[in-house]
């Protein structure tokens, strides 16, 4: 044998049988024997083994036993897994590798069982039955690890039930009848993974192609129900906890969903929305319709008429849901239906969040915090797992830009000289954020724009790794003209405020700016904080939404709201004082507390009439949104893809201006020319008296009034 190589007998096509000794050994199917090199790459082994035996590389599961353990299979899933694998088999004469394809990944990658996954039911057809229809239905058994060598027959089960010794067998339509018996009329709860059971609590045997897992449930005390599953790994025990003991944080997830018109970034968070929505509520769901257009969800109860509809909005940009028949008949919600379920991808994209803010994040500090907030309990192996899961979904995004991002600052900057690239990372290099302006930018808005910056997020259709922070001004056609952008872990004060401090450093204009922006995300604090010197305006778009949001808590009726809107958009654009407290005071009429409301936002950062700085009449911040039109949804795969779109519509853009304004003549745009010619006639009508250096004063000599 070739030094730091090893014979493989690599195994498919047949089972799992547990000895007496709790030990296991492989019976039936195909062998064969290949050599592995210390210094093989995963991919190729993949590669090796899918020709060999004549199934999908990308569904193929490798495992193997340690020396001189037969009772736990350790996978196989990365270049590091096999180097380790080499090392620790060196020294014995053959090693055995066991193939198996994957009947669905998300089931292979699940850490809790499967009756825990809060995975949605396809729309029709069964996991199950498009596996064997893509492999020929290929007849393959799972059998979990076990103490007892019986067998069950094909098409029978055999289910331990956790407080009792005793072995039930039938059938599986009976068990499923059984089950639901049992699991029927319990308190609302939420899902605990406790340790692992003793080996006596075996799980089941059974033949994946005709049927799909069971689960199996025993009342305890206080009203908690005891469950054990069937794991592809090995037995547990998951416990459905009252719903006192649930931590405090959940309740949110109620409301993720509410109303018809709600608007989600794009279709995956929409997605992720309603994930949460459902374990929080207790109850499950298949598509009907789900692509990157438009999703249709209902209930898995067929006679249960919730249902639910979502597609893109046009003029947004965003994902709205459309119809929503939020009305369940199948206990959903009460927990009579009692399947609650979560999936290892679910607790992975928790975990990364908590890992965006705290990368060194121990298992047990996870756990602990999964606990409190959601009210599942995960032992210290669990925890383990999940944060390995959502650091593999994080590792992408720091290898990508560890890697290419650097060297993309170092292209802009050779071939747009005076533009401005900043690469920030944290101590340990898993969070990283980049600031972009080109000089074409920087410099058309200090000497073609009025001193106006505008700040908000640029919505992404589909990549929820990164949030876009965007600053924009408005050129001298009342166009949009993109200023810096900043791709960004999380949309946070943090973020913003970093992504200020950048901005202030690449603009520089001789006279204070106005910024508008909401005064959400710590803005209300850093932009004064940053720029000191400038005027912070309030967005009335976000500020409506949040009076939008305000109404809702009362019981007050569509007309009343449209009307408490209206006033209040005429404080913003009021220009006397005393204009603006005859709309308050005609909030107050309608509600004094909706009126107490609208003061404490701080008026002098919003009307016309109370804030000092000048806004050009642009009353809102919500234009920067519209820049994630000019990016489409196949440039977000990636950060370095989305940079690059963004760098070549900008070209794209200004060229285009720029050709159209050489045909220009005078001072100001053709449209803007138009507009003052028409308004000129106007002003013969008027007595302009100067109040300040920004504030005039116009009467109509005819009546006397002030306008």
């Amino acid at each position: 044998m070739i030094e730091g190589t090893i014979i493989a007998v690599c195994q498919f096509g047949g089972e799992f049988v547990s000895n007496d000794d709790g030990t296991m050994s492989y019976c039936g199917g195909e062998a064969h024997a290949i050599n592995i090199s210390c210094d093989m790459k995963f991919d190729d082994l993949k590669s090796e083994l899918a020709s060999m035996f004549n199934i999908d590389s990308s569904n193929l599961s490798i495992k193997y036993f340690l020396p001189g353990n037969q009772r736990t299979l350790i996978a196989i899933s990365s270049d590091k897994d096999l180097r380790r694998m080499v090392d620790f088999n060196m020294s014995s004469i053959t090693t055995d590798l066991y193939v198996s394809s994957k009947v669905d990944s998300s089931y292979e990658d699940c850490m809790l069982p499967r009756a825990c996954r809060n995975i949605a039911a396809d729309s029709g057809t069964s996991i199950v039955d498009k596996v064997g229809a893509r492999r020929n239905v290929r007849s393959q058994k799972l059998t979990a690890i076990s103490r007892s060598s019986k067998r069950v027959p094909r098409g029978r089960i055999s289910v331990v039930v956790a407080n009792t010794p005793k072995v039930v067998t039938g059938s599986t339509s009976e068990n499923i009848r059984r089950t639901k018996a049992n699991t029927a009329g319990k308190s609302n709860g939420r899902i605990v993974a406790a340790d692992s059971v003793t080996p006596a609590a075996s799980a089941l045997t059974m033949d994946i192609v005709r049927q799909q897992r069971l689960v199996s449930a025993d009342k305890t005390e206080g009203g908690a129900t005891r469950r054990t599953l069937a794991d592809s790994n090995a037995p547990i025990i998951v416990a459905v906890d009252t719903a006192e003991n649930v931590g405090p944080q959940t309740a949110p997830w109620d409301c993720v969903i509410t109303e018809v018109g709600q608007e989600f970034d794009n279709v995956k968070a929409f997605r992720d929305a309603l994930c949460k929505y459902a374990f929080v509520k207790g109850f499950t769901y298949k598509y009907i319709k789900n692509d990157n257009v438009r999703v249709t969800v209902k209930c898995t109860v067929e006679t249960c008429p919730w249902r639910i509809h979502a597609s893109g909005s046009a003029r947004k940009q965003k994902f709205m849901i459309k119809k929503f028949n939020n009305v369940h008949t199948c206990g959903a919600g009460t927990g009579d239906d009692g399947h609650q379920r979560a999936t290892r991808h679910w607790l992975a994209s928790i975990i990364k969040e908590k890992l965006l803010d705290n990368p060194l994040s121990k298992p047990k500090e996870i756990a602990r915090d999964i606990y409190r907030d959601y009210g599942i309990n995960l032992n210290y192996t669990q925890a383990w797992h999940a944060r390995e899961a959502a650091q593999k979904e994080l590792h992408f995004l720091q290898e990508e830009v560890c890697n290419r991002l650097p060297q993309l600052c170092k292209k802009i900057m050779e071939a747009n000289p005076g533009s401005i690239t900043t690469l920030a990372a944290s101590v340990d290099s898993k969070v990283r954020r980049i600031f972009v302006s080109f000089h074409a930018c920087l410099h058309g808005f200090e000497h073609g724009c009025r001193p106006l910056l505008f700040l908000d997020r640029i919505p992404l259709k589909a990549n929820n790794q990164w949030k876009l922070l965007g600053a924009a001004a408005i050129d001298g056609d009342d166009c949009i003209f993109p200023v810096a952008f900043a791709a960004v872990e999380a949309e946070t004060h943090n973020s913003w405020h970093w992504f200020l401090v950048q901005l202030k450093h690449a603009v520089s204009t001789s006279c204070s700016i106005t910024i508008v922006s909401s005064r959400q995300k710590g803005l209300d604090e850093s932009v004064p904080r940053v720029f000191e010197d400038s005027c912070h305006a309030y967005s009335l778009f976000h500020l409506i939404e949040e009076l939008k949001a305000e109404l809702k808590k009362g019981s007050y009726s569509d007309q009343v709201k449209d009307a408490i809107v209206d006033d209040f958009r005429s404080c913003a654009q009021a220009y006397v004082v005393d204009d603006f407290n005859t709309c308050i005071g005609r909030i107050k009429n309608i509600s004094r507390d909706v009126a107490e409301w609208v003061m404490s936002t701080k008026p002098e950062h919003w009307s016309n009439a109370l804030f000092r700085g000048s806004r050009y009449d642009h009353l809102s911040s919500n234009i920067v949104e519209s820049l994630s039109r000019w990016i489409a949804v196949k440039d977000e795969s990636t950060i370095v893809k989305l940079i690059d779109a963004l760098h070549v519509k900008i070209k794209d853009v200004m060229d285009s201006r720029r050709q159209t304004s050489s045909t220009w003549d005078g001072t100001l745009t053709p449209s803007m020319e138009q507009k003052l010619q028409k308004e000129i006639p106007k002003a013969s009508t008027l007595l302009v008296l100067c109040s300040s250096d920004s504030v005039f004063e116009a009467w109509l000599i005819s009546l006397g009034l002030l306008l």
